[in-house]
């Protein structure tokens, strides 16, 4: 099964579920299969947990979910060791962490010591405990949810944990069509969408599709272009954070995976721009100044950046 073939399934059982949204769920599949890990971020209602629910059920493959409240603690999402009386010895008892799918909702309302227990599995996919250290099950993909306008008992996310997350997207509402074709099939019966959807593909097959995203050509004209955007958000004055190198590697495998989905096994200048917001806005930070003249968001001063920088001739 050939990536494009792989994401187109999976694209359609998606929409079974998710109405309207076409190009926010081709996007999460795209760091699905680039192995990267999904932050959505937006008001409630908007569809980011239904997302991901259908994302798990569409996949032979163990899912777990976490509703994160600030009482959580980091061995509810890592695991313990448990104390066995029969073999008076103490026993690994695995957290909800250890699956293949892992949705993390509204990860900002886990305080920041819960939050940084998810750092060592989204960075290294393994997970110490006690100083032994267990591996996670391949694949494994962390979509956390999280409401940008509540305040009230949430800990934001520190720079370090926005920055394991290869993309950021925003839902957003369903425009007047989309949002009635949801009523509908939601409303039509005593079941839902999401138990419509079966498995399309197992473990193995996102695993090969991994492979074959890493094997798509990155001519060094890309690989350069992708350097000079990441160098221009570290110089420009309207941030005082710029991205780092792994946003660089980030961008650069979110594009293969884009250009992979599209059936080619080449990166287009294209493919690029396209990913680029979503990659690198969550980890820029604004400057004073822009916060308090020009009032840009970070997904306009890295918009205005890729219009501004030259990109390679095909």
């Amino acid at each position: 099964m050939t990536v494009s073939t792989l994401a187109r399934s999976l694209s359609d059982s998606l929409s079974r579920a998710v109405v309207g949204k076409e190009e926010r769920i081709r996007l999460v599949l795209a760091a699905f299969l680039a192995g990267g890990h999904v932050l959505l971020e937006d008001v409630p209602g908007t569809g980011k947990s239904t997302l991901a629910k259908a994302l798990a059920r569409s996949l032979d493959c163990p899912f777990r979910r976490i509703q994160c409240t600030p009482d959580l603690l980091p061995a509810d999402v890592t695991g313990l060791n448990v104390w066995d009386p029969a073999s008076r010895t103490f026993v690994f008892r695995p957290g909800p962490v250890f699956c293949s799918v892992l949705l993390a909702d509204e990860i900002n309302r886990a305080t920041p010591r819960t939050q940084s227990a998810l750092l060592e599995c989204m960075g290294e996919y393994q997970v110490t405990v006690d100083g032994t250290s267990y591996p996670m099950t391949e694949p494994f993909f962390v979509i956390a949810t999280e409401n940008p306008v509540e305040s009230k008992g949430t800990f934001p996310l520190p720079e370090a944990q926005l920055d394991r997350f290869m993309i950021r997207l925003s839902i957003g509402y369903p425009d007047r069509t989309a949002e009635a074709d949801m009523a509908r099939l939601w409303l039509n019966g005593s079941e839902t969408p999401l138990d419509g959807i079966a498995p399309v593909c197992a473990a193995k097959d996102v695993l090969a599709a991994r492979k074959a995203v890493e094997a798509v050509a990155v001519s060094p004209k890309i690989t350069d272009y992708v350097v000079s955007l990441v160098s221009a958000t570290r110089n420009d004055a309207a941030l005082r954070l710029g991205v780092s190198p792994r946003g660089t590697l980030h961008l650069l495998r979110m594009s293969q995976a884009l250009a992979a989905t599209d059936g080619r096994d080449y990166v287009l200048p294209d493919d690029v721009k396209r990913a680029a917001v979503p990659v690198l806005a969550h980890r820029v930070l604004s400057s004073a100044q822009n916060r308090l003249k020009l009032s840009r968001s970070a997904p306009e001063i890295i918009e205005r950046i890729v219009a501004s920088v030259p990109s390679p001739v095909d």
